[in-house]
């Protein structure tokens, strides 16, 4: 009789890492609780919203939410893929809830947000993968609030080209796909993903709407050689995407993929800089540093640039 696999939170239980060296000093952040912070869990729960901040328990979240700065998720909290990295919960989701663009919009009006950014689980159930949702989204919080600049940091799409046309249409101020990994990795990290569709999806973004900048994001530490994340960077700029943010992934639990090891933040400096000279506008880099950490003061830098 064949042994069943153990689950945590939806999914099966991968082999265990070898020990590893405790977490450097330049991971350590002080555990949330100021004002600012309490303020907006208090709002995201009572509008009955969703954050990657809290889902993905970002290591960020006090100093984003204390600055009043939260990345909204849409579409639910349970994702139709299981990547081998990512703490949101797996599984099957509930229909889309329809009210939720005026919810989130509400939620930018309430805190007089200058940047948002929304994202949201993957959604392979639904035919256009949740680009309406997206777009409806944008439309919301451009009624409720018309300066504010909206982000959106979308999923692969199944690179269907009418989705990512519905999202950019809706004319978000920037278009943010994360590569997440390198080549090699790939089928590990992101089973249901792919490298090439991914920057199919980014280089279509930036001949379609040229006006709308694109971004992505890298995370270092699953086991790969630092001239395959080079390689993944210079694939990216290849495929014109603009913003670039490099970060060090860390290990949500011991179901998720092993942690091979930290990186230095000289050697983010040195990403940094070679990500810098391959012409990217916008670049953070730095062992904390998240697709959205920061999102607003990247936009400046693109606005700045006049793009």
């Amino acid at each position: 009789m064949t042994t069943p696999v153990p689950l945590l939170r939806g999914r099966p239980v991968r082999a265990a890492a070898p020990p590893r060296a405790p977490k450097p000093a330049w991971l350590k952040v002080r555990a949330p609780g100021s004002p600012g912070y309490r303020r907006l869990k208090q709002l995201v729960g009572s509008l009955d919203l969703h954050t990657v901040c809290e889902e993905a328990n970002c290591p960020n979240i006090g100093e984003c939410w204390d600055h009043g700065t939260a990345t909204f998720m849409i579409l639910g909290d349970v994702c139709t893929r299981s990547c081998g990295y990512c703490d949101v919960i797996h599984g099957t989701p509930l229909a889309p809830n329809g009210d939720e663009p005026d919810r989130v919009a509400r939620a930018v009006e309430t805190l007089d947000l200058a940047h948002v950014v929304v994202t949201s689980v993957d959604r392979d159930d639904l035919s256009d993968g949740g680009a309406s949702v997206f777009a409806a989204t944008v439309r919301a919080i451009r009624a409720r609030r018309p300066a504010c600049r909206v982000e959106v940091l979308i999923p692969d799409l199944h690179g269907a080209p009418h989705a990512l046309d519905t999202v950019l249409a809706a004319g978000p101020d920037v278009l943010n796909h994360n590569l997440e990994t390198v080549r090699r990795l790939y089928r590990t990290a992101r089973p249901a993903g792919r490298y090439d569709r991914a920057l199919a999806l980014l280089a279509r973004a930036a001949r379609t709407a040229p006006a709308i900048p694109t971004k992505s994001g890298v995370m270092v530490g699953l086991g790969e050689t630092v001239d395959e994340v080079r390689e993944a960077i210079a694939d990216l700029r290849r495929h014109d995407c603009q913003m670039l943010t490099i970060g060090q992934y860390l290990r949500p639990s011991p179901a998720h993929l092993p942690l091979a090891r930290y990186y230095a933040p000289r050697e983010f400096a040195d990403l940094e800089r070679y990500a810098r000279d391959l012409g990217y506008l916008h670049v953070e880099s730095g062992p904390l540093v998240r697709s959205s950490y920061h999102a607003h003061e990247q936009a400046d830098a693109i606005a700045r640039a006049g793009r």
